[in-house]
């Protein structure tokens, strides 16, 4: 069996507990056949009834990732993307909603002549068809099936039915992820739950080719013994997957384990090409090198909070760009994370002696004085600022009330009725907006950015060309980001600011968005505000060049 001319198609499911890591081997083991040379497609099948992401509170579900054509996904497709470099969207993502919603389409268009539609075999073919479709001239296509194995919910037991469907078809591995307890008052690892999440699994009519053990130590050779008594695995494909310190350590863990290798001697691939992994095995020596630098770095959001826990996943794809930030300058990052509504009256005492400041994505009227309060901390105390989406939005707003003293202006999010409206909604148009939902129009996906020559923000992409679309004659750059947001700012307002000292550093191709503000360096060492999410487009191999300056701007200080 040949990958030249046939796709081969791995199964990665989840034993035990969510959150296993699916997503991690799915996007390492993607990333080690893409490094022998072959065309790679990771797929992420979700059990949500949510067409998308772009509507779940980030504290329910993390950070939505953001693709380059709008898709609002699931974080995993950042995982792929960050450690494939490689772009993902709406082929690669599938929610149930989705699928259920189309087959109901189908039926009321007569697509299925009058036959009883059900869940099998009517959404399980539309599985297969996406599956299909997207992975269409791939080597591989590696889907990561989400949720746990035997949940009560089941949704996912339809995936499990079109992974069965498609082994009698393809060339087919299934790989389980199941997490092996250890309690503390035993002081061992206990196989029992693992065994159980097989046995639903078998249940399906999927028997597991390869067992990923997830796990706080390694696998001892009497585990690996037992599972493969227990499921008829091989020992050899019993992997271990203890815990490491960094998420990007894990391709390389596993091709010490030659699981990149066994995977192709699976398939049948008689010709195995070598491994480059040179420059991941660089970016894994540099995260652990011990750092020349160190910074405090405030980010001042809402979406932190849940219950008594502390989240960071609602910021998922930002604090990835502060490290890779962090190890492309050699610094060692330390957060100072600000809950902009429960701490709104502690703000400026919370931001003393941090040297940088980063308000992010946001949306709603919550928290958003605390966010003003930290943006004018940042301006008038010199400290480095970063905007991002509505953290530009706000900095404007900020700019209005306290420089341009227009002391009744605001964002039409937070205030409808403010008689000077900074930051407003536009009418539709399509060539630009998407409609999310009742009177709800945004922006979303790429869109290009004319950057104006002798700008800082001109001198931070020009640091790192590969973020460079093209370079106009008079010497303004055009790069392309990603955007997901709804209001705009006003231009009835873009000469107050201008003649304030305000610049406005990026426009759309047709200067019709206000893209990127900044303050020159004579007034303020970097104050640097973006309408757009340079997060999603930092990679481990290549992080992104206005993180890199924010960063660098925070030492000097």
């Amino acid at each position: 069996m040949s990958s030249s001319n046939q796709t081969n198609y791995i199964f990665v499911s989840g034993g035990v507990i969510s959150a296993v890591g699916k997503g991690i081997t799915s996007a390492s083991i993607a990333f080690l056949l893409k490094q022998r040379g072959f065309n790679v497609v990771p797929i992420k099948c979700e059990n949500n009834l949510n067409w998308d992401f772009g509507t779940v509170n980030p504290i329910e579900h993390g950070d939505p990732y953001l693709c380059n054509d709008g898709l609002e996904g699931d974080q995993d497709l950042g995982n792929y993307e960050r450690f494939l470099s490689q772009e993902v969207g709406h082929p690669n993502f599938m929610t149930m909603g989705q699928l259920y919603l189309k087959v109901i389409q189908n039926e009321r268009n007569m697509f299925y002549d009058g036959e009883d539609v059900e869940p099998i075999p009517h959404v399980v073919n539309e599985v297969i068809r996406r599956i299909e479709e997207s992975s269409k001239g791939a080597d591989f296509a590696i889907i990561e099936l989400g949720g746990t194995v035997g949940e009560y919910e089941n949704n996912n037991g339809l995936y499990y039915e079109a992974a069965r469907l498609m082994s009698k078809k393809y060339p087919v591995a299934n790989i389980h992820v199941s997490y092996i307890l250890q309690p503390p008052h035993i002081g061992e690892p206990k196989t029992k739950p693992a065994q159980f999440g097989v046995r639903d699994l078998m249940s399906m009519g999927i028997e597991p080719d390869f067992f990923v053990a997830r796990s706080q130590s390694p696998i001892d050779d009497q585990r690996k013994y037992k599972f493969a008594l227990k499921f008829g695995i091989p020992e050899e494909h019993i992997i271990s997957a203890e815990n490491l310190p960094d998420i990007h350590d894990v391709p390389l863990h596993l091709h010490a384990q030659k699981l990149d290798e066994k995977i192709l001697k699976f398939f049948g691939v008689k010709t195995v090409p070598k491994a480059n992994l040179d420059q991941w095995q660089e970016f894994v020596g540099r995260i652990h090198r011990v750092k020349k630098n160190k910074t405090k770095i405030a980010i001042v959001g809402k979406y932190f909070g849940t219950g008594d826990s502390h989240l960071n996943d609602s910021y998922h794809a930002l604090m990835h760009a502060i490290e890779f930030a962090g190890i492309e300058t050699g610094t060692e990052i330390e957060y100072q994370l600000i809950n902009s509504e429960k701490s709104e009256d502690m703000v400026e005492e919370l931001l003393k002696g941090v040297d940088g400041i980063i308000v992010p994505i946001g949306w709603g009227n919550r928290g958003i004085p605390g966010k003003l309060k930290a943006i004018k901390f940042a301006r008038e105390n010199k400290i480095p600022y970063l905007g991002l989406c509505y953290g530009m939005q706000l900095a404007a707003v900020e700019y209005a009330q306290n420089v341009l003293n227009l002391k009744d202006s605001h964002a039409e999010e937070v205030n409808p009725k403010s008689k000077n409206m900074i930051i407003h909604s536009i009418p539709f148009d399509e060539k630009y907006q998407t409609i999310k939902g009742k009177d709800t129009s945004m922006r979303l996906g790429s869109f290009d950015c004319v950057i104006k020559k002798g700008t800082i923000a001109h001198q931070i992409y020009k640091t790192d060309k590969t973020h460079i679309k093209k370079e106009n004659k008079n010497g303004d750059i055009v790069v392309s980001e990603r955007h997901r947001h709804r209001y705009e700012f006003n231009n009835e307002f873009r000469k107050k600011f201008e003649k304030a000292g305000l610049v406005f550093s990026g426009a759309s191709p047709d200067d019709f968005f206000v893209e990127m503000i900044e303050l020159p360096k004579s007034v303020h060492p970097f104050f640097v505000a973006t309408q757009a999410h340079p997060e999603y487009k930092s990679y481990p191999l290549n992080s992104h060049p206005i993180f890199n300056e924010f960063i660098r701007a925070s030492l000097k200080g």
